[in-house]
C-alpha cells in the first residue's frame, strides 16, 4: 500500500512506547518516510510521562513489556488522556485483542506486520471524529447530550465526558442515523480503518463502553436500545 505525503501527514506526531530499542528505531525511520514526526520510548513509565508533556498525536503501544505490561500502560493512560492507542503486540489472540479494546485501545496490530499498513491505521485512526461533518459546530439532543463538532467534546448534562476517538465516533455515527436500526455488520462498515472482523464481540464490546460513558441503561435506554438478534438503535 502506498500512501502519498501530505501536509497532514507532517503533523502527525507518534509516539512509540517499546522495550525493543531495535524496533523502535527501525519504526521510527520507515515512519519518518510516510512524512510522521516519531519519538520513542524503551521505558513504559517514561512513555507515559511523554504523553503528559508532549503534544502526541497518538500512541503506538507494545503489549509484552517486562516492567509493566502494555494493557496497564493503557489503563493509566486512559485516567488523563483519550489520546488514540494502537497496541502492536505478538498476541493474535482473540481475548488479548478484546482486553485492549475493553480498556480503550482504538485499534490493535499484530507483529510482524507491514509498515504501509501500520502507516494506513495511524492515518485512519487519528481521522477518526472527522468523517461525519456537521453543518453546525454544536449539536444537541433532548436527552442532555451536547457534542461540539469542531473540538470533539461531549458534555452529558453539562459533564464532560472522556471518550477516545473510536467511542466519539461510535456515538456520531448513531446521532447521524438516529431512528434507523443498525447491524453489526453496518457499523463494521461505517467504522472503517479498524479489524472489526477478526472477532465479532468488538462491536459489542465498544457499544458497552459508550453505554457505560453514557450512563445508559440497556434494560431502560435513553440513548442506544439493543435490537434483539439484529444490533441497536440510537433513541436519544
Amino acid at each position: 500500500m502506498v500512501i502519498k505525503k501530505s501536509e497532514r501527514d507532517e503533523k502527525i506526531k507518534v509516539l512509540i512506547i517499546d522495550d525493543d530499542e531495535k524496533l523502535n528505531k527501525l519504526l521510527l525511520s520507515l515512519l519518518k518516510n510516510y512524512g510522521f514526526e516519531v519519538i520513542t520510548a524503551s521505558n513504559p513509565f517514561s512513555g507515559i510521562e511523554t504523553i503528559k508533556k508532549e503534544q502526541i498525536n497518538i500512541v503506538l503501544l507494545d503489549v509484552m513489556m517486562p516492567e509493566i505490561d502494555g494493557f496497564e500502560v493503557l489503563k493509566r493512560i486512559r485516567e488523563f488522556s483519550n489520546i488514540p492507542v494502537i497496541m502492536l503486540t505478538a498476541r493474535g489472540e482473540v481475548p488479548s485483542r478484546i482486553l485492549g479494546l475493553e480498556l480503550g485501545a482504538d485499534d490493535y496490530v499484530p507483529k510482524p506486520f507491514d509498515i504501509g499498513e501500520l502507516a494506513a491505521r495511524i492515518k485512519a485512526v487519528t481521522k477518526r471524529g472527522g468523517n461525519f461533518s456537521a453543518k453546525n459546530k454544536k449539536l444537541k439532543t433532548d436527552s442532555g447530550l451536547e457534542i461540539d463538532t469542531q473540538s470533539m467534546v461531549v458534555f452529558l448534562n453539562g459533564e464532560k465526558l472522556k471518550l477516545t476517538t473510536l467511542e466519539y465516533q461510535l456515538l456520531l455515527l448513531f446521532i447521524k442515523k438516529k431512528g434507523r436500526v443498525l447491524t453489526r455488520d453496518n457499523l463494521m462498515e461505517e467504522l472503517k480503518g479498524y479489524e472489526w472482523n477478526v472477532y465479532d464481540r468488538s462491536i459489542d464490546i465498544l457499544v458497552s463502553r459508550l453505554r457505560a460513558k453514557l450512563k445508559d441503561n440497556p434494560k431502560d435506554p435513553v440513548f442506544i436500545k439493543t435490537v434483539r438478534g439484529i444490533g441497536y438503535l440510537f433513541v436519544g
